[in-house]
């Protein structure tokens, strides 16, 4: 059985970071060129980019991106284009789907081998 889901505004609740304020979250669809992009340098050079999957499929990344705004959003597509990717899809996240404070524990997820 599952937890039940609520919607969450916004994609979650807000980071404690002295950082600027990080509001704009997004997915990154990448397709890559003749070469692969460097997932680990791409990470390090934007702290927008929270975390990747590697896929096999129309997309060669998804990258997890939350932005400061859609400048910061417009300079890692961009960026990602010089990097070598043949294509950048990005789409916004409104909302996400979290499990509510009352619901049971939810089930014990493990790492896709």
């Amino acid at each position: 059985m599952t937890a039940p889901l609520r919607l969450l505004p916004g994609g979650g609740a807000p980071e404690a970071d002295p950082r600027p304020a990080r509001s704009l979250h997004a997915i990154a669809r990448v397709s890559h060129g003749p070469v692969p992009l460097d997932f680990d340098r791409l990470a390090a050079e934007f702290p927008a980019v929270r975390s990747g999957l590697a896929l096999a499929g129309e997309a060669d990344l998804e990258l997890r991106l939350v932005c400061t705004g859609p400048e910061e959003l417009r300079t890692i597509a961009a960026a990602l284009h010089r990097a070598g990717a043949a294509r950048v899809h990005i789409d916004l996240v409104l909302r996400a789907l979290t499990p509510s404070p009352s619901a049971p524990p939810p089930v014990t997820l493990r790492p896709v081998p």
